[in-house]
């Protein structure tokens, strides 16, 4: 249903809560979108968590081809995706959980962690979740 809010002109209704990719079938070419929760926003860019690991299609799809286009709201831009590493990891959820610590201990929960929303848990659950920020793309 997200995407279909998105493609209608609507994503504003989501805020800027939530982000629509797209993305390319790494072995197929085919074209794919995928709705995800915003973690964290700087300077026009947007990180997400891949909560179910790095075996996410749309994961993988992403690194292998990392220039793309995401809707944030109603903005459509290009982007280039980036893995952050563990300790920016844990920085980035550790700031999401100070800000919304029930929501991510709710969130862990439905991904299968067990955390009790302190910092330290935040902190740890950060490091082992693989997390891509979207830049926008500078014009070459």
């Amino acid at each position: 249903m997200p995407i279909a809010l998105c493609h209608a002109g609507l994503g504003g209704v989501f805020g800027r809560r939530l982000v629509l990719v797209e993305h390319v079938g790494r072995r197929t070419g085919r074209q794919h979108e995928v709705v995800l929760e915003v973690v964290d926003r700087a300077g026009g860019a947007v990180t997400v968590a891949s909560g179910y690991g790095p075996r996410a299609d749309w994961y993988r799809n992403l690194l292998a081809s990392p220039r793309t286009t995401m809707t944030l709201g109603t903005h459509r831009q290009p982007v280039t995706v980036r893995a952050l590493d563990a300790e920016e990891g844990s920085a980035v959820l550790l700031a999401y959980g100070r800000r919304h610590r029930r929501a991510a201990r709710v969130v862990a929960r439905r991904m299968g962690y067990e955390i009790d929303g302190s910092d330290a848990d935040l902190a740890e659950l950060g490091r082992r979740l693989p997390f891509l920020r979207l830049s926008p793309a500078t014009v070459s």
